[in-house]
């Protein structure tokens, strides 16, 4: 007898995000799961697709991302995800989340990278998770609760000091609610000013409340430069003291050209830390990062690129020095005139990003920030730029592995069990990518430029991407709550 299914991929090359040896087979779909995967030359779908020559791979999850505001537009919005392959997306990291906070201000930066006031409106994690219910999108969203939102709340946006133990305590209410409301965790910035002056012991009384209740703890932390290995001690002293939650280091680089190399360093420290506790980290694959543009870290020796600014938005996408050239300011002078603004960075060792890259740790992330006029390219080529550049181009590692960094290993961490890989039962999450072809156009010239070599793309069994274009209307998202969260 012939079991009938709503999707039948043939003749695929299987990547099953495990890191095991690809291999050639089909895979049926029903609904929003993998029904069966090998040879099922006796099982029949409404719709067959052909897949030889093409490999299929579980949905791709970004690591780490900016798209809280993103996910809340509607399915239009996220092209730049499932043009990538992108069906689930972890967002509030670096301490940045719309939820839960209000603001009647503008919000101090890195906040303002999700928007400015009108945008702060949910009161609890709760109204988030229903505004992603009531307005679905086309990936899934993970989502962590920001401790310079708990900090500018707690503190009635003082948050230029140390908390206060009362404030500390508004905050573990705050983190409390909003993991029982499905936030998978809690993350920190303590690089940016609203955040460094929480000390360590801030941060683990906070950290604590995600020990009680279930969820990871993710950082950017205080000092990614001449400072790194302290703040990786320190970064596994936080999840140890808080009470050994799991720790994601996000977006791990060595920064600035008196640190290009230390990676040899960091990721020996991050092993041997690693024995006694859970650590992760997350790497995107470029030698530049972008964040809010700040004047007072202003380095000579470090290209910037505008991405965006406030009061002088024509200058998004230009050299920060060529628009002091015109203004006839100096660097500094003209980085303040620009603010509020965001920028690229070019900061970083490319054989850093590759060590860093190649680690059994790592996991791929974007960290693409995607309200920027002119964005770091990272937002819409990150994932083909790992399968062509890096696997294709470089050799730096097997394809199997690549799709691992992105799949498998990203859902260990963050504890999806159902998503990441490509097995009977699991989610329908699937990409169907040519490993010949698959390649990144963005470039920081060109941002927006759609990547080739993604064919496909399935979000809980329904298609959001196909052949070069969104398929309208699709909506088959969802809010993934907290996956560890501990019974009452």
């Amino acid at each position: 007898m012939t079991l009938r299914c709503d999707l039948v991929i043939r003749h695929a090359t299987i990547l099953d995000g495990t890191g095991a040896p690809r291999f050639t087979g089909d895979v049926a779909v029903e609904g929003d799961r993998i029904r069966a995967v090998g040879d099922l030359g006796s099982v029949s779908g409404a719709e067959e697709v052909d897949a030889a020559g093409l490999a299929l791979a579980p949905g791709f999850i970004d690591a780490h991302t900016h798209d809280d505001r993103l996910v809340l537009c509607g399915p239009e919005c996220v092209h730049c995800k499932t043009s990538q392959g992108v069906t689930t997306v972890v967002v509030g990291n670096c301490g940045v989340s719309l939820a839960p906070l209000r603001l009647a201000k503008r919000p101090p930066p890195p906040l303002d990278l999700l928007g400015e006031e009108s945008w702060f409106t949910l009161g609890g994690f709760g109204e988030y998770a229903e505004a992603l219910a009531r307005r679905p999108t086309a990936v899934n969203t993970f989502a962590f609760c920001g401790h310079q939102s708990l900090r500018v709340e707690a503190m009635e946006g003082d948050v230029y000091r140390p908390a206060t133990d009362r404030e500390i305590a508004r905050m573990q209410d705050r983190l409390r609610e909003s993991l029982r409301e499905g936030a998978g965790g809690f993350s920190t910035g303590l690089y940016y000013p609203p955040n460094m002056h929480a000390p360590t012991e801030e941060v683990i009384a906070v950290a604590e409340v995600v020990a009680q209740e279930g969820g990871l703890y993710a950082t950017h932390m205080r000092d990614e430069a001449d400072r790194v290995a302290e703040s990786i001690r320190e970064t596994a002293r936080i999840g140890r003291e808080a009470g050994r939650i799991e720790v994601v280091i996000s977006h791990h680089k060595c920064s600035m050209p008196e640190n290009f190399g230390r990676s040899r360093e960091t990721l020996a420290l991050i092993d041997t830390l690693g024995q006694d506790q859970p650590l992760a980290f997350d790497v995107y694959p470029y030698p530049a990062g972008s964040t809010v543009l700040m004047p007072e870290r202003l380095r000579q020796d470090v290209p910037v690129q505008v991405t965006w600014s406030v009061p002088h938005p024509e200058q998004a996408g230009r050299d920060l020095d060529a628009i002091a050239r015109d203004w006839g300011m100096t660097r500094k002078a003209t980085a303040e005139k620009l603010l509020p603004a965001g920028a690229i960075y070019f900061q970083m060792d490319e054989a850093d990003v590759r060590r860093i890259m190649a680690h059994p740790r790592s996991m791929i992330g974007s960290d693409g920030i995607p309200h920027d006029a002119k964005p770091h390219p990272r937002l819409w080529g990150t994932f083909p730029r790992v399968l062509g550049h890096y696997v294709r181009d470089v050799g730096l590692f097997s394809l199997e592995t690549a799709v691992h960094k992105m799949t498998g290993r990203t859902a260990q961490v963050f504890g999806l069990p159902d998503r990441g890989t490509l097995r009977p039962g699991a989610s329908a999450d699937l990409v169907l990518f040519d490993p010949a072809t698959v390649r990144d156009h963005a470039t920081y010239a060109n941002p927006d430029a759609i990547s080739e070599g993604i064919r496909r793309v399935w979000c809980n069994g329904e298609t959001t991407f196909r052949e070069g274009a969104p398929s309208p209307g699709a909506a088959p998202g969802r809010f993934l709550g907290n996956p560890r969260r501990r019974a009452a």
